[in-house]
């Protein structure tokens, strides 16, 4: 079992990470019915994607011996209707300045994020854009 996660009310929900026992409190978004006060389950979507991506480019990275930290990441959700769905997944990630490696080094690592498993368990139909700034 990964988690537990138990429907608390006003379209919430708590959601316990086993092994770790860390806690992701979920809220409906402000378009449908919700509060926004919390990252909604599409949100949480797209910050699973855009976390694979770096995650799996990290782990490929120390391999090359080549330090990713302090990357960061913007997320742009975009959602559609009928049926209610996310229709496109923009993710921007920026690797740090000081980060100097070869066009080659770049290529393999984002083939790598480009593949990470969290994108190929999504719909195809769905719309990924990756940009990656080097």
């Amino acid at each position: 079992m990964t988690s537990t996660i138990i429907y608390t009310g006003n379209l919430r929900c708590q959601a316990t990470h086993i092994q770790s026992k860390s806690i992701i409190e979920t809220d409906a978004p402000t378009d449908n019915k919700g509060k926004g006060e919390k990252f909604s389950p599409t949100d949480l979507l797209c910050v699973s994607l855009a976390t694979c991506i770096t995650t799996t480019i990290a782990i490929k990275a120390t391999d090359m011996e080549i330090d990713i930290a302090n990357t960061t990441m913007q997320v742009t959700k975009h959602m559609l209707s009928d049926p209610r769905r996310i229709g496109k997944i923009e993710i921007n990630l920026k690797f740090p300045n000081s980060l100097k490696i070869s066009e080659k080094d770049k290529t393999i690592l984002q083939r790598v994020g480009n593949t990470c498993p969290v994108s190929k368990s999504l719909h195809p139909n769905m719309s990924i854009e990756i940009t990656y700034n080097w």
